[in-house]
């Protein structure tokens, strides 16, 4: 199974295996279904990665407002970069980005500068209320509303979680063919960076970036294969793959729930943050509706349904959201470590244990996706 012969994405997947949801949707204490609601007022065209306009996400909006989101599903940063630079301007109301895209669509004019008084960031963590790339010369340009870690995806029952606690177990032997990667080289160049020691994974010297090539490198012969979303899915599930690089609970959190025995962990070495905001699309015909979304999302309730996303869940950075999570659903709370006591997902970030995932700063995209490329055809 590689990524060549496996081109099954998120959104196939989840269309096929989410069922029931798109019927009707509980909101305000009754159904809302097609046939009892209103003709829509306004549409708002979203840029997002798949199951962020989902009726488990936007049906409550939607009905509050009269109006209607129409999703364009993207998979990865470059493709979401692409999808912009070949429409008009002002074709996306609102645009999803990966945390670290946001800086490039704000310098190509992509984007509209944001008010902060108008979202809660008195409400976020301090670690979120001034993201970096967010803010460009004291200025805002995205919202972060939701975030997850990147480790060591494992088949529990082939894998010992003290094992997959290093990433050298890529390396062991016993897992020679079974070892697969989530095919983008940021993630999984990121992570053989922290197993090297590198407290900088995506700011490295010549000699440092010399040393990830070679390290990666070495790790060719125990790889299965490359996959998307869905094949790296399957693989998992059908226990074609017992390990998997640059993936986390975004994956194995969903196939725990359909009883599949699989988990993730972040290694002592480290692990990565990826981070999903809104943007408001330049020239937006609907900006103060756009606004709206962007305040609803960022809401305790927003929060609350954006942790429990039936297409991947996600931790999120308003104090108030893990309050109402932890009332409508504690075991999920308590699942991906947004407690409200003890040892909470946010230590591990103040402990410098995990690391922002980013952009290369001292190479070009181009040398590390580059390399990832030969990495794949070696």
């Amino acid at each position: 199974m590689s990524s060549q012969s496996n081109k099954f994405s998120r959104r196939d997947f989840l269309k096929t295996t989410v069922s029931g949801t798109a019927v009707s949707v509980a909101a305000g204490g009754f159904f809302i279904t097609g046939a009892a609601r209103a003709q829509p007022q306004a549409t708002l065209n979203m840029l997002a990665w798949y199951g962020h306009a989902e009726p488990d996400i936007v049906a409550e909006f939607e009905a509050r407002n009269n109006c209607k989101i129409k999703p364009k599903y993207y998979t990865g940063g470059d493709n979401m970069l692409a999808l912009i630079a070949q429409s008009p301007i002002g074709t996306y109301d609102l645009i999803l980005s990966d945390a670290e895209y946001v800086p490039q669509l704000q310098k190509a004019g992509y984007i509209e500068k944001l008010n902060p008084k108008d979202y809660p960031f008195d409400d976020f963590f301090p670690e979120f209320q001034k993201f970096p790339g967010h803010w460009q010369g004291g200025e805002l340009y995205s919202l972060i509303t939701r975030f997850g870690f990147l480790g060591v995806s494992y088949n529990t029952e082939a894998v010992s979680e003290k094992k997959a606690r290093s990433y050298k177990v890529f390396w062991d032997p016993a897992y020679k063919g079974k070892v697969g990667h989530f095919d983008w080289y940021l993630p999984n160049m990121g992570q053989i960076s922290l197993l090297n020691g590198s407290r900088a994974p995506f700011d490295l010297s010549g000699n440092e970036f010399a040393k990830l090539k070679s390290v990666l490198t070495s790790l060719r012969p125990q790889a299965a294969g490359f996959f998307d979303y869905g094949g790296t899915f399957s693989g998992l599930k059908s226990g074609q793959l017992q390990l998997v690089g640059g993936i986390g609970d975004w994956i194995t959190g969903v196939l725990k729930k359909s009883g599949a025995k699989v988990d993730s962990v972040v290694p002592d070495e480290g692990g990565l943050q990826w981070t999903e905001s809104f943007c408001i699309g330049k020239n937006s015909r609907n900006q103060e509706l756009s606004k709206k979304f962007l305040q609803y999302i960022s809401s305790p309730k927003g929060q609350s349904k954006s942790a429990r996303m039936v297409a991947y869940p996600a931790m999120v950075p308003n104090k108030k959201g893990w309050e109402l999570l932890n009332r409508e659903d504690p075991a999920e709370a308590k699942r991906q470590g947004m407690v409200l006591s003890g040892k909470s997902c946010i230590d591990d970030i103040r402990s410098g244990k995990i690391r922002f995932r980013e952009l290369p700063r001292r190479q070009n995209i181009e040398d590390w996706n580059d390399f990832w490329s030969d990495y794949k055809n070696a």
